[in-house]
């Protein structure tokens, strides 16, 4: 079965090439929705779903996967930024702090629709000022939510340490892909029988 990632994201497609999956990109036509009676991981959850659901009625005999990912701060979501002044904004709070980066993964085809949550912790380093600025120059923010980079590996990162998923963190938690699509029928490339 073809496989379609319903995603405009660069880092979520290396992280399915770079785990050995064929597939196709169509980019979902919907608007993310950030209904305020939801909790976070239930935004991540219904936007991925809206992603999926847009692309499988374009693919009816495709497996399409749509994702959405968001980073939230005291029960805060934290979306992408708007302006350089609000990613400046978005990693002065979480700045040598804690928080929370969820990722909504839908699964759809085959007359079936498989869902899940990811939730990872992320510690920040503390920075000062010029660091920060220094920080979002270098990996262009604009289109990350919480306007930070997780694939980023520069020594002058943010990132202190993650407890969970690193892919979850980078926009596409590939364990849960993995295990999903092994529900479909679909072994991780590379696995016994793939």
């Amino acid at each position: 079965m073809q496989i379609v990632l319903a995603s405009t994201s660069p880092r979520r497609r290396d992280l399915m090439q770079e785990h050995g999956y064929r597939f196709t990109i169509r980019p979902p036509v919907t608007d993310e929705v950030m209904p305020p009676h939801l909790t976070v991981g239930e935004m991540t959850l219904c936007n991925a779903r809206r992603k999926a659901q847009a692309v499988a009625a374009l693919e009816p005999d495709a497996l399409v996967i749509g994702v959405d990912t968001l980073v939230a701060f005291e029960g805060e979501a934290l979306g992408k930024p708007a302006d350089m002044a609000g990613a400046l904004a978005m990693i002065r709070r979480l700045n040598g702090r804690i928080h929370e980066v969820y990722s909504g993964l839908a699964v759809i085809g085959a007359g079936q629709e498989r869902a899940t949550v990811e939730v990872s912790r992320v510690r920040f380093r503390h920075l000062d000022e010029t660091a920060l600025r220094a920080y979002l120059a270098r990996i262009h923010p604009l289109d990350k939510a919480g306007a930070y980079a997780a694939q980023d590996e520069h020594p002058e990162g943010v990132i202190d340490s993650i407890e969970g998923s690193r892919t979850n963190v980078i926009g596409l938690p590939m364990e849960a892909l993995a295990t999903i699509l092994a529900r479909f029928g679909i072994s991780p490339p590379g696995a016994s029988g793939a």
